[in-house]
């Protein structure tokens, strides 16, 4: 069977988005998650399954870019009363203006996404009536489906992926037989980041995360049994880095010498490495 997808991507306010990122992002977190939200449309918009994508947002900085450049419908989110009505108001707009289309709800926060992998999963929901793909921890929801004239009835929320299932949606996750890792990886946590780095993200948030990190030092230990180490700044001061600064970075391995960039919170003898990746990237 096959569908035309109208997908619905909901985008809060960047102000009190990822407010788990806000030690690796400090007061540039919204930047963050805006990128997110770019990486994830703009994949999106070039998956030969989907014929169009709509973004429910009242934030102005997201709609200007996910509408003005990217092209995306944005649909003003009313009555602001949190995820589930905004998707089943956008699932609405979008049953409207584009009648017969198959509807999706899509996550705004899978900075890696493949066009290639997104039409994988969309290929196969439009064989049922309703489906869902579970996230990558396997308790969310990162892709929500339901055919034309079938309501997409969204549960988004802890345990979102039970929810689904006990609403009738079809599990998705055990049928696929190609790897859609990076429809199901999103991102709320610097782990999670430092997944969709190996796997590979978008150019809107490797941008961010360049030039977040503009500080530069040099390696002068690892230990890759706990991913741990310390670096020096240019002025000679040695400060450390634990496993999850080192995840975040998308790493594999550090050697002594290298160049690296770096975040960094805090002041003074309480000052931390956040984030590094190689000075290269």
């Amino acid at each position: 069977m096959t569908a035309r997808w109208s997908l619905v991507v909901p985008v809060k306010r960047l102000a009190g988005a990822k407010t788990r990122l806000a030690g690796l992002a400090g007061g540039r977190r919204a930047e963050l998650a805006l990128a997110f939200a770019a990486d994830t449309v703009a994949a999106a918009l070039d998956c030969p399954e989907v014929a169009a994508v709509a973004v429910v947002t009242s934030d102005p900085d997201a709609a200007a870019l996910l509408g003005g450049e990217l092209g995306a419908l944005i649909v003003p989110d009313q009555p602001e009363a949190g995820l589930n009505p905004a998707l089943r108001h956008g699932a609405a707009v979008a049953a409207d203006r584009w009648p017969g289309h198959a509807i999706g709800a899509l996550s705004a926060d899978l900075p890696a996404l493949r066009p290639a992998e997104l039409a994988v999963a969309l290929a196969l929901a439009a064989g049922y009536p309703r489906a869902y793909l579970a996230d990558a921890a396997g308790t969310g929801t990162t892709v929500l489906t339901a055919l034309a004239g079938v309501e997409l009835a969204a549960a988004f929320g802890t345990g979102s992926s039970r929810a689904h299932a006990a609403s009738g949606a079809v599990p998705l996750a055990d049928q696929l037989a190609a790897d859609v890792a990076s429809v199901r990886r999103d991102v709320d946590t610097p782990a999670e980041l430092a997944q969709a780095l190996l796997l590979g993200v978008g150019k809107h948030t490797a941008g961010v995360l360049a030039s977040l990190a503009r500080m530069q030092a040099t390696v002068r230990t690892f230990d890759p049994t706990t991913r741990s180490g310390s670096v020096l700044l240019d002025d000679g001061t040695e400060l450390p880095y634990d496993g999850a600064a080192f995840d975040a970075g998308g790493l594999r391995l550090l050697r002594f010498g290298q160049r690296v960039r770096i975040l960094v919170e805090g002041e003074g003898a309480d000052t931390r490495v956040t984030f590094l990746t190689l000075a290269t990237l």
